[in-house]
């Protein structure tokens, strides 16, 4: 008897289940950050989706978004929100406030369908806050925090019966689990894994990202990007190298400039040397020439043209002794040149320098 009145009393259970629509409807879980657009399914949709209504619950009594397949537009974020053809609700970007639990319901004939319940977690990083951003530096420890935030559900829930986990990456997407340079670790009570590093010189715009996976699958993530408020070490090293070596380019033109300087006045002296022995060697030569006499005949006329060539003569004579080396005789020099004129062939040149010596004054 007693066997007959348990199976009874689940064949009561199962009718009154189908009746309020609590089984045969799968809950589904979708996760979301910052400024994305949200798509919650409506697993119970009809083909007509006159009658669809969505709510939304958090730590309080429902409120409806969607009436009759219309919109209600005595709510805050109404602009954001809309209805898909699929009966499904549409959410743009997305914000912290959107997370909790959303029902998607259906009337027949006047009546309420079955609730299809979707839980929109929210993924959420930020830096510690005992860390300011004139703290953030090579050199200094840094923590980030990554939070899912969740309602109507556990974490534990989450992370043991669906397969959540939340894992942080860099940007090529390699696992920093596994790096002894972080320390990550997880809390179950608030959903939070927390990473903490010691900054280094080249991790000035570096992207650190935490993803969350549902049975492995990765659903979002959220990043976050250090940046130091002032130059980095690398970057002062560089601006150093640069310096230094604009600094010896400079000193190395400097030192060719002297150097040229220095050059250009030892030419200008060595230059004023040559000319001053030039000029004494001319006032050592005794021979003054004061007297010279030139005679260039006229020139015929074509037609009475006997001579091919044309001479001149120039006579030099001294008055004062010039030094010779083999006497201490007075010279007078006599030198002629002898061209030929346009009239004449040139193949009869020649020259002569006579010298006549002379008394030489006692």
């Amino acid at each position: 008897m007693a066997d007959k009145h348990h199976v009874r009393l689940l064949g009561l259970i199962i009718i009154y289940s189908f009746l309020t629509g609590t089984i045969g409807v799968d809950e589904t879980h979708v996760f979301c950050s910052s400024g994305e657009n949200v798509h919650l399914p409506c697993n119970n949709a009809l083909s007509d989706c006159t009658s669809t209504t969505w709510t939304y619950s958090r730590r309080s009594e429902a409120v409806e978004l969607i009436a009759g397949g219309k919109k209600k537009n005595n709510i805050e974020r109404h602009e954001r929100l809309s209805l898909g053809s699929d009966c499904s609700l549409n959410i743009e970007k997305a914000t912290k406030e959107d997370y909790g639990l959303y029902s998607c319901r259906q009337y027949v004939n006047g009546k309420q369908g079955t609730d299809a319940p979707v839980y929109l977690h929210f993924l959420h990083v930020s830096v510690s806050p005992s860390s300011s951003q004139t703290e953030i530096s090579p050199g200094s420890s840094v923590t980030l925090f990554c939070q899912l935030y969740y309602d109507g559900v556990t974490c534990d829930t989450l992370v043991r019966t669906e397969g959540v986990q939340l894992i942080w990456v860099n940007q090529a997407d390699v696992n920093l689990q596994t790096d002894s340079r972080y320390q990550i670790s997880f809390s179950s009570e608030q959903c939070i894994s927390t990473l903490t590093t010691t900054l280094l010189n080249e991790d000035h715009n570096r992207e650190w990202r935490c993803q969350v996976t549902l049975k492995n699958e990765v659903k979002t993530s959220a990043a976050y990007t250090v940046n130091y408020s002032g130059p980095s070490t690398t970057d002062t090293s560089e601006y150093h190298k640069q310096v230094i070596v604009i600094s010896a380019v400079a000193l190395a033109v400097a030192f060719v400039a002297v150097l040229w300087v220095i050059c250009k006045k030892k030419r200008a002296d060595n230059k004023r040397g040559t000319d001053s022995s030039v000029v004494k060697d001319r006032n050592e030569d005794k021979g003054t020439y004061e007297t010279i006499s030139m005679s260039i005949p006229t020139m015929p006329n074509i037609s009475e043209q006997t001579d091919d060539v044309t001479y001149s003569e120039v006579t030099a004579s001294s008055k004062k002794q010039v030094q010779m080396d083999y006497n201490h005789s007075n010279h007078t020099v006599t030198y002629a040149a002898i061209r030929g004129t346009e009239y004449a062939p040139q193949d009869g040149l020649y020259a002569s320098v006579n010298t006549t010596p002379t008394t030489p004054h006692k």
